[in-house]
């Protein structure tokens, strides 16, 4: 193929894909924007360097603790920070979001989860840990309650460094 047939396709897949967009546009099925300025993110919640920022950040005041949890394959201990694995099982009924606090990381919240009414609350993610510390879910139910659940992961080689 020649530089220009390369060209015109290119050109031509270009305009084909901003005439599909264009009619979701007019149709309302997309808006500019939508995806970066979503309701769910919480800033100061990211932002928070402790466990109890993060609570307030969630407007949470008062947590308690729980066993009411299954780990699965999570490590007692890991043998690199950078990559290790977290797998959590909520048993607390009405669980409605799980958040994974992470104490020692630079920012304490690695992730949080929602969960419509009548899933199960299972969560299975690999994660960044500095230093051995304790990791945490934050449970929240569907009547405001919060719960915590925590786990002791020590790292040998630590995952956030630089």
């Amino acid at each position: 193929m020649s530089e220009i047939e390369v060209g015109r396709r290119a050109a031509l897949k270009a305009a084909g894909a901003i005439s599909v967009l264009s009619l979701f546009a007019a149709a309302g099925l997309t808006a500019p924007g939508t995806a970066a300025a979503q309701s769910g993110w919480n800033k100061e919640a990211f932002a928070a360097k402790t466990v109890n920022d993060v609570v307030k950040a969630f407007n949470g005041a008062t947590v308690a603790k729980t066993n009411e949890v299954a780990w699965g394959i999570t490590p007692d201990i890991a043998e690199n920070g950078a990559v290790v694995p977290i797998e959590f099982t909520s048993r607390i009924p009405n669980t409605q979001s799980v958040a994974i606090l992470i104490e020692k990381n630079p920012s304490a919240l690695a992730a949080k989860f929602n969960f419509p009414p009548g899933s199960d609350p299972i969560i299975s993610m690999r994660v960044k840990i500095a230093n051995t510390s304790n990791v945490h879910a934050l449970i929240r139910t569907t009547d405001g309650q919060f719960f915590l659940a925590t786990r002791e992961v020590k790292v040998t080689l630590g995952g956030c460094v630089g």
